[in-house]
């Protein structure tokens, strides 16, 4: 006779299947969810074209605003310009003009 016994399924495979599943469950998860995961790096990618359009928005604002600065310096005045932000900041009008509001 043998000496084998019948026990049931052994303990160590399926541990080891168990901590595998797990594992990779994890990571999978991880890849998908985790800080440098798929959908962290959709939101990173539509934030910053949402901050290069903001950038490119205040840029040309500040390209504005240096153009009439200039205009508006020692070294180059605009009778226009001028004239423009007396009436609207001073509320300047001449007395052969008609305001209509």
């Amino acid at each position: 006779m043998s000496s084998t016994t019948a026990s049931g399924p052994r303990l160590g495979p399926t541990l080891y299947f168990a901590l595998a599943a797990t594992l990779g469950a994890y990571f999978t998860f991880a890849a998908v969810q985790g800080d440098y995961g798929v959908l962290r790096q959709a939101q990173t990618a539509d934030e910053m074209q949402g901050l290069t359009a903001e950038r490119d928005k205040l840029a040309a604002d500040l390209s504005n605003l240096k153009n009439l600065t200039h205009r508006l310096s020692d070294s180059y005045l605009d009778m226009d310009l001028l004239d423009e932000q007396v009436r609207s900041v001073l509320g300047y009008v001449r007395a052969d003009e008609i305001v209509i509001r």
